[in-house]
């Protein structure tokens, strides 16, 4: 008897040690979308991506949460704000939330390869206000 209890405490213990070494330590996202290379326009390609996925739920918009991505302030909170890297674009914070290499991706609905391809693009050609 004395032995079986042994032996189920090892096993206990055991299982206690594996289950507790297992952790999750990062996100590996993959981006699969294909590089963009024709002009990417902020007005006709990026402020529609806000409209539809940041300041329309109501989290970037006037009065929300910094960032402001509505379309008369985006432009300006994005680059007085610092969340471009004209000189890094992978590294641009407003990309690297966008692609969830930061924290939980935004838009909180998931991420979109084809969005965050059209954003590093954008930045990668000089983040204009075009």
């Amino acid at each position: 008897m004395l032995h079986n209890k042994k032996i189920i405490g090892f096993w206990v213990g055991f299982t206690i040690l594996i289950l507790s070494s297992c952790y999750k330590d990062k996100t590996v996202i993959i981006d699969t979308a294909a590089e963009i290379t024709r002009p990417v326009s902020f007005t006709t390609d990026i402020i529609p991506i806000f409209n539809t996925s940041c300041n329309a739920s109501g989290c970037h918009n006037a009065g929300g949460k910094s960032p402001d991505l509505t379309a008369t302030n985006a432009f300006n909170a994005l680059t007085v704000g610092n969340y471009l890297s004209k000189d890094d674009p992978k590294n641009s914070s407003l990309y690297l939330w966008m692609s969830g290499k930061k924290a939980t991706p935004m838009p909180v609905g998931g991420i979109n390869v084809d969005n965050n391809a059209l954003i590093l693009a954008w930045i990668k050609q000089g983040a204009e206000n075009n």
